[in-house]
């Protein structure tokens, strides 16, 4: 890839965001966004209104929970947790990715084929 970037594909980030509170535990925004950045080897890049949009989005759904709390560095942080139902909902949302992820490996091992 050279050092470009990866565009995200619509829905996952909401995707990473949940796996990074179930691997992780309880998070601010910040802190998810920069253990996602980390985990990608810094090909994504997450800039806080995308962050927040998903965060606000699954609060909303009832996949996550938010509670305020203290920062390591002593200032006030909102911290994400990840819910039953977010549990739940991460479980088939991780299904679909193997089984898409499955189908995609198939379809690009066709050119080494021809």
């Amino acid at each position: 890839m050279g050092g470009d970037k990866v565009a995200i594909l619509q829905g996952t980030l909401d995707l990473m965001v949940l796996q990074t509170l179930e691997a992780l535990g309880p998070l601010h925004g910040y802190g998810v966004a920069r253990r996602i950045e980390q985990t990608s080897e810094d090909l994504l890049r997450l800039n806080q209104g995308t962050i927040y949009a998903s965060l606000v989005r699954l609060v909303q759904e009832g996949w996550i929970a938010a509670a305020w709390g203290t920062s390591e560095n002593g200032r006030k942080a909102k911290f994400y947790s990840l819910t039953a139902k977010g549990r739940r909902r991460l479980l088939r949302e991780r299904r679909n990715w193997e089984r898409v992820a499955g189908v995609m490996g198939r379809v690009l091992s066709l050119a080494g084929r021809s």
